[in-house]
């Protein structure tokens, strides 16, 4: 059953892929990285408030402590796989060097994320919600 959070916040994800497409056209790459992970984090996020997850409280504490759960209870014995999990894993290290390393992302790297990006949102939308009137399109999604 859809509940209200995990509906919004799956459409904060749509939003937020959007928007890392764009950023990643306008050369912002560390914005895309961001947005791209943002992304991630919110279908993520509502993937498991949508499966009932009995660990509610690590959702929201730290971003680590939804990539362990999601890992945990998702990835682990669950629908999603591994190499969703891994990617979850890896764009939440690539958005620390881009909000917070000082470092720029490369091109190819952050084109890379934003795609991953749109691949894990869909299938967040395809394993754990009905509704799929709002999913999200990309020429790239399937490369």
């Amino acid at each position: 059953m859809q509940s209200k959070a995990s509906t919004s916040l799956m459409a904060k994800a749509i939003q937020a892929v959007a928007s890392a497409r764009v950023l990643l056209e306008l050369g912002d790459e560390d914005g895309a990285c961001n947005r791209a992970y943002c992304a991630m984090f919110d279908s993520a996020q509502a993937a498991l408030l949508i499966s009932g997850v009995p660990a509610p409280d690590a959702l929201g504490k730290t971003h680590r402590g939804l990539v362990i759960t999601f890992s945990a209870y998702l990835v682990k014995d669950g629908p999603v796989s591994k190499e969703l999990g891994r990617q979850l894993k890896s764009a939440e290290e690539m958005r620390l060097v881009a909000d917070y390393n000082g470092e720029s992302v490369m091109q190819a790297d952050a084109a890379k994320l934003v795609i991953q990006a749109e691949v894990f949102v869909s299938a967040m939308q395809r394993l754990f919600f009905q509704d799929k009137a709002a999913s999200v399109h990309s020429d790239t999604a399937g490369q």
